[in-house]
């Protein structure tokens, strides 16, 4: 019986593009800075917000039921909230919507923190003390260890950007102390390897902002301990904080009710005074302050065109650059920033994942950070329900992020912080597999008389520098063909034996539980050969005892690449989509060619495609190298014709008049860029510029 099952059929190129769906029911109306959040069971809901053509402000629940794709109006109780427009919602414990801040139909800004029990529907205003943070919308809040940080935003009768930062211990409701950290609204935060990121928005001179910026907040007692000021009134720690013998700000009256009926908790004493009157600026933050402004590159999504959202998996920014009146579809792109890198990709251009005829006004993401959804509304309004009305969450487009190599929150290896300040070459060396892993990592391939266990020996194709036969022999480098015999000659020479235990792989490998319970013939011989090279194998295996594929577990991409068509072979979704990962992350000149030839064997359209780039945009050193010279004569063949019908090859010295290796046909390399610099700034950038990108540090 062959140790390896039949590949599949012919190799798929339709590639992935994400589907538009019309939604249905009480949709909402065109609501402009409400909060949309994906709350879990197939459940997004979308509170407050004003109308566009309106003004109107609302605080209506709406949940989308991604099921039936059907918006309904739920009825809500409790201490129900004030309208409001430009406040967060943060999904805490799986169950519960934090409401806070934003901005009522008075233009008064507020400052009060409310629970929605997305399981009663009812509303719960919580007890606060501690000094209450300024009334604030268009702000940015984030959760981390049962904080809930508030960072940003606008306030004040002439819109006034906030720069600190504070936190809501959610464990005893106790406001921290405001620190300062960066002015900035309209903008995204994240916490990833200890560290609070903020990307984005607009800064104090109203310029969109490109630049990121981050905190340490690991070893600061500021933030690992409880707030200081415990149960203080709010005057008290006003006074604390300002250092100032004046009096605090006394509240006025009530602001008046709107027309919904609804005050925004004016009774809780957490709508602040405008912010001129609190002049006093808060102390630097605790923990070290960084920046990094990306002056250059052709991977790196200009933040001055378009309609851009922000959204953070796996320690990863993902910036969705979608239509708007002055871009098309073929100039969007979603892009990829790793925040232990500081790197950008760009993963799909625009063509490939928007649909035309659409705007985008609201993206929210799930917990596991594989799946994102964009919601807007057609351009022609005449396609509209309701003749000439634009609604603003009318469609939902699905984006699964695995198609472009995310592999999501659950499955990523715990974050270092000190990894991104580390130099290029040190970055990608993780923390080793923890738990029960490394325990059985440790008796992976250990001899059965070294006590380990093992009762079970697979080999494969002889290590070392293989001749062209064994090579070829193996599926890493044959697509055509699929029927091939798989048993092992008695004169065949083989790798060394790999002590296994054949309890791990058939608990963790369904094709050997299978081979194993129909006692084949390695049932009593106990016994493998798989044709595939000896470290890819031995990669392989070490995978099923560690659930890792991490450089110090393979350390070279071909092995990686070899996975991959293995993860192929024998049905491995999880293997093979920590391989696009690494893969997509790493590709270089050296493996760009073995990465695009096993992808294309995997069926994985969208790398096959990313490598196929690459390999064009590089093609001169691409050919030199020898996964190049070792590719069958077919792969060969249609590595070249990926090629646009028109393309053709420009040499080195035409390349200078042509503007470097640039262009939105690949999105890789370039010489001569333009750096975005402010909405309507450019400044052109050099030959200087050094790789494809260069960066700032502050």
């Amino acid at each position: 019986m062959p140790n390896s099952p039949v590949k599949g059929g012919p190799l798929s190129r339709d590639g992935y593009h994400p589907k538009v769906t019309r939604t249905l029911g009480q949709r909402p109306a065109c609501l402009v800075n409400a909060s949309v959040t994906y709350c879990g069971n197939n459940q997004i809901y979308a509170f407050g917000g004003f109308d566009q053509y309106t003004d109107e402000v609302y605080n209506h629940v709406l949940k989308l039921d991604m099921v039936s794709h059907t918006w309904s109006l739920v009825d809500n109780f409790g201490d129900i909230p004030g309208v409001r427009m430009g406040h967060t919602a943060t999904l805490y414990q799986g169950d519960k919507l934090l409401i806070f801040g934003g901005e009522n139909e008075h233009r008064i800004y507020l400052s009060d923190l409310i629970i929605f029990d997305l399981k009663t529907a009812h509303w719960t205003q919580p007890a606060v003390s501690g000094p209450i943070p300024k009334g604030r919308a268009r702000h940015a809040s984030v959760l981390h260890e049962d904080k809930l940080f508030i960072i940003g935003g606008i306030t004040g009768h002439n819109n006034y950007v906030l720069d600190d930062i504070c936190y809501l211990d959610l464990k005893t409701f106790t406001w921290s102390r405001a620190w300062k950290f960066v002015g900035r609204f309209d903008h995204s935060a994240y916490i990833w390897g200890d560290r609070i990121w903020v990307f984005g928005g607009l800064s104090e001179d109203m310029d969109k902002i490109g630049d990121i910026w981050w905190l340490d907040v690991k070893g600061s007692p500021a933030f690992d301990s409880a707030p200081g000021f415990g149960s203080l009134d709010r005057s008290s720690a006003l006074a604390r904080m300002s250092g100032s013998p004046r009096p605090a700000y006394s509240m006025g009256p009530p602001p008046a009710v709107g027309s919904s009926g609804y005050a925004a908790n004016s009774s809780s004493a957490q709508v602040n005074p405008p912010s001129f009157q609190l002049t006093t600026s808060p102390p630097v933050a605790p923990g070290t302050i960084s920046s990094l402004k990306f002056v250059s590159g052709p991977n790196i999504p200009a933040q001055g065109s378009g309609m851009h959202f922000h959204v953070y998996t796996s320690g990863t920014l993902l910036d969705f650059v979608t239509p708007a009146a002055t871009i098309t579809p073929n100039e969007c792109s979603l892009s990829s920033l790793d925040l232990d890198t500081l790197r950008w990709q760009k993963l799909a251009e625009g063509r490939d994942i928007f649909t035309r005829g659409y705007r985008w006004h609201y993206c929210t993401m799930n917990e596991d950070g594989t799946k994102a959804w964009l919601l807007g509304c057609p351009t022609d309004l005449t396609a509209t329900d309701f003749g000439g009305v634009e609604e603003y969450l009318s469609d939902i487009m699905e984006v699964d992020l695995r198609r472009y190599g995310i592999i999501g929150n659950n499955l990523t290896p715990e974050p270092r912080a000190e990894r991104s300040q580390m130099p290029s070459a040190d970055r990608m060396i993780v923390q080793p597999s923890k738990g029960l892993g490394a325990d059985l990592a440790k008796l992976f391939n250990q001899p059965p008389e070294s006590g380990s266990g093992t009762d079970f020996t697979i080999t494969a194709l002889k290590d070392g520098d293989w001749d062209d036969e064994e090579l070829m022999s193996s599926s890493m480098m044959r697509a055509e063909d699929q029927n091939q015999q798989t048993w092992l000659d008695p004169n065949a020479t083989t790798s060394p034996p790999i002590h296994v235990h054949k309890l791990i792989l058939q608990a963790r490998w369904p094709h050997f539980a299978r081979l194993y319970n129909a006692q084949m013939a390695e049932f009593h011989t106990k016994k493998m050969h798989i044709p595939e090279p000896y470290s890819v194998v031995k990669a392989f295996l070490y995978y099923l005892y560690t659930d890792s594929i991490q450089p110090e577990d393979c350390g070279e991409l071909s092995d990686v690449a070899g996975l991959l068509v293995m993860s192929n072979i024998y049905n491995i979704p999880h293997l093979r989509l920590l391989c696009v990962n690494r893969l997509s992350k790493e590709l270089d000149v050296d493996h760009a060619c073995i990465i695009w030839h096993c992808a294309g064997i995997a069926n994985e359209d969208w790398l096959r495609k990313r490598a196929a780039n690459f390999c064009l945009m590089h093609w001169g050193r691409v050919v030199r190298t020898q996964g190049f010279l070792k590719l069958p004569r077919q792969a060969l063949v249609e590595l070249s014709q990926e090629i646009d019908m028109e393309g053709r090859v420009v040499g080195g010295e035409e390349l200078e008049y042509v503007g470097g290796l640039g262009g939105s046909r690949f999105g890789f390399g370039g010489v001569t860029r333009k750096a975005s610099v402010s909405s309507n700034q450019t400044q052109p950038m050099g030959s200087e510029v050094d790789e494809n990108e260069e960066m700032e540090m502050s």
